[in-house]
């Protein structure tokens, strides 16, 4: 072989191994996701909002999860008994379950984990929604040590997990976020600062590349992960996008994927355009006003329940929802399993018109509004088009009805529930629950006077508390449903938050993306979807 023959396979076998590495590329699939927010954290133990759940669900995976569907299947456990008495739940972790740097899953990282979320050492806001565990609240209250709480590893693959009381809904519990495991090994390893790019390891779909705060976060496929053949996605970048209009022209752009939280004036402009990319489906979810108990006039509940009965939520459903939500007068949404139909506040049969003139004589009762003392009202809320929308609608509506001066504030999503959560005071709040599992305790919980991180306006009622208690020691399940009304008629008396609407999950979802499925709980892992060009 000459010389000028070499030259020229040598050139022909670099050309080929370009092309290679070029067609490698371009065949990457990549999913572009719009997340509506930047995570205030990574760490499992202190997120609790669904824009952080979406990515840290990409990345470690419970016992359980939720499917396309929102159905509750296997996880990283393959396979689960229940004793016959219902308290006591084994399961068996899948052989080829790893974390992404090779090492198996097992049953002590479970043990590991769920420890360090009651360990009140780690102040982890949602730690109460695994009270169902043995002994976790008292764990949780620093009464009891952590190796007291209800959870061993029965060998390397088996953990066994005993309640106080037997939960119907526990299955459902193990799919959230709270009950994700973390690698033990590797927090001994780096503690707090396991997070971060190049520390993290993880046990699901994904595992953390990049994280640029405000910018991108971008996860990869995880090969290590029990299931990776069946991953279709190489990457996820999310991006954490607060401004509607901005993700809308990102999505209109082809520059992402799915956009998540859209504007809901701009729901028939995209029907128009996008047909069925357009997706407005129905969620067991309630937006609602939190008002600080703490503080006058927000202590008097006169003052709470006219605000409440002042405020027209067909209006904010019907004309800056464009009828993707649903009015609402009572916190636990319709559709919850089992409960039925929820008790109403007594407004709630009445007309706007004699709401507001009742209003007006429960505020005057009060001492405030016209020839009383004035009313200043300052709104928080969260940044997002739709939510300003319906602050200014409210704003309206209180300064017609009562001569209220009021004012707006607003701040990032992760900024807003942060200072909630953390006692911080206010007048009135926007927020919202989505259920985490299809039991109305999981609304009504939000204001038993012990939940300091979710009763947000610290609202404290000896009979609502009475009540709470004994729904969880009620074993009957149509008597537990009846206190749990009950509870509820108190605080559709009481009022300590005003429930507005019963929201709708809006994504825009690009006809490049295969396996989508809309579903109540508005799960969505990435390990189910696909991409195409």
């Amino acid at each position: 072989m000459t010389i000028q023959t070499r030259r020229l396979l040598g050139t022909a076998l670099l050309l080929g191994s370009l092309l290679t590495g070029a067609s490698q590329a371009l065949a990457e699939a990549v999913l572009h996701r719009g997340n509506a927010g930047e995570p205030q954290t990574l760490d499992y133990a202190h997120i609790s909002i669904d824009i952080e759940g979406f990515v840290v669900r990409d990345m470690f995976e419970g016992l359980t999860i939720f499917n396309a569907k929102g159905e509750v299947v296997p996880g990283s456990a393959e396979s689960w008994t229940i004793s016959d008495d219902n308290l006591t739940y084994t399961f068996k972790i899948r052989d080829n379950a790893n974390w992404s740097d090779g090492t198996p899953v097992t049953a002590e990282d479970f043990v590991f984990s769920m420890r360090r979320l009651e360990d009140p050492k780690t102040a982890a806001e949602y730690a109460g929604i695994l009270y169902p565990v043995k002994n976790a609240e008292k764990v949780n209250k620093g009464e009891l040590p952590v190796d007291q709480l209800g959870i061993k590893a029965v060998d390397a693959k088996t953990v066994e997990i005993t309640l106080e009381r037997p939960t119907p809904f526990f299955l459902q519990l193990l799919a959230h976020y709270t009950a994700l495991p973390i690698s033990k090994a590797n927090f001994e390893k780096f503690g707090d600062q396991f997070v971060k790019p190049g520390n993290m390891v993880s046990n699901g779909a994904f595992k953390l590349e990049a994280h640029v705060p405000n910018d991108t976060l971008t996860v990869v496929k995880n090969d290590k992960y029990w299931d990776a053949a069946n991953v279709k996605l190489d990457k996820v970048i999310f991006y954490p996008i607060d401004d509607d209009a901005a993700s809308v022209r990102r999505f209109e752009a082809k520059e992402m994927d799915l956009v998540y939280n859209f504007s809901a004036d701009q729901i028939k402009r995209l029907r128009e355009t996008y047909n069925d990319q357009v997706h407005v489906t129905p969620s067991l979810a309630t937006y609602y006003y939190v008002f600080d108990n703490r503080e006058p006039p927000y202590n008097d509940v006169n003052v709470r329940r006219a605000l409440s009965m002042a405020v027209d939520r067909d209006f904010l459903a019907q004309e800056i929802y464009a009828g993707a939500q649903l009015p609402a007068y009572n916190l636990v949404p319709p559709g919850m399993p089992g409960y039925g139909d929820g008790p109403v506040p007594d407004f709630a049969s009445m007309s706007q018109i004699d709401r507001e003139d009742k209003a007006v004589e429960l505020m005057k009762a009060a001492g405030y509004g016209e020839g009383g003392k004035p009313l200043n009202i300052e709104i928080r809320y969260n940044t997002n088009a739709n939510h300003e929308r319906v602050a200014t609608a409210v704003a309206d509506m209180w300064k017609n009805t009562f001569g209220a001066k009021v004012s707006l504030v607003n701040l990032d999503v992760a900024s807003h529930y942060a200072y909630l959560q953390e006692g911080g005071k206010f007048n009135v709040a926007r927020a919202a629950w989505s259920a985490d599992y299809g039991d109305p305790e999981n609304f009504l919980a939000l204001n038993v006077s012990t939940n300091t991180t979710f009763n947000y306006g610290k609202y404290k009622s000896e009979e609502y508390d009475s009540l709470m208690k004994q729904s969880y020691e009620e074993q009957d399940p149509a008597k537990r449903m009846e206190i749990l009304k009950k509870a509820e008629e108190v605080l559709n008396t009481d009022q300590p938050i005003a429930p507005f609407m019963n929201s709708a999950n809006l994504w825009l979802v690009s006809s490049r993306v295969s396996g989508w499925e809309d579903n109540a709980v508005n799960e969505h892992l990435s390990k189910f979807l696909s991409v195409s060009e």
